[in-house]
């Protein structure tokens, strides 16, 4: 498999993988070419991935969204730790089921253990990189943001 059949197989797959482990209505946009470095949002969870290629993938917005999503998945907002432990915990039930999922596609990857950053961080040094924006409800929105790269670096 050619690196970018690897690389459309890992976006592909991470979309689905959102939309599987996220039971409730979500809608993902259309993927874009990001060109240029990232400012992250306030909240975001960052899994490393080798293999096939190297990257990470990072998925990232609002604590509200977060705290959203936490509500809609376990029954209760969530603030504070157990916002930060939850979106840790995302990170890493996202990443285990993208890992198989793009596994059964023959594509392989090695993931690393999700990190939780908060706070604004600008994300470069990659060259390629693809948007792919999430609308939970109408003012929440997370966004998945794959880069491509082995020189990834955060500020």
């Amino acid at each position: 498999m050619s690196l970018n059949q690897s690389i459309t197989a890992v976006l592909n797959g991470s979309i689905h993988t959102v939309h599987r482990i996220m039971p409730f209505e979500l809608k993902a946009e259309q993927p874009s070419l990001l060109n240029q470095d990232y400012l992250n949002e306030d909240l975001g969870v960052l899994i490393g991935m080798t293999g096939d290629f190297t990257g990470k993938l990072l998925i990232e917005g609002s604590e509200a969204s977060f705290s959203l999503v936490g509500e809609k998945m376990y029954g209760l907002p969530l603030e504070g730790e157990m916002l930060s432990s939850f979106t840790g915990e995302l990170g890493n039930m996202i990443a285990g089921n993208l890992a198989t999922h793009v596994s059964e596609q023959e594509v392989s990857i090695d993931i690393t253990t999700p990190t939780v950053i908060g706070g604004k961080r600008k994300v470069e040094d990659f060259s390629k990189g693809f948007l792919v924006p999430l609308t939970i409800e109408q003012e929440h929105k997370l966004s998945l943001i794959l880069m491509i790269e082995e020189k990834l670096r955060m500020t």
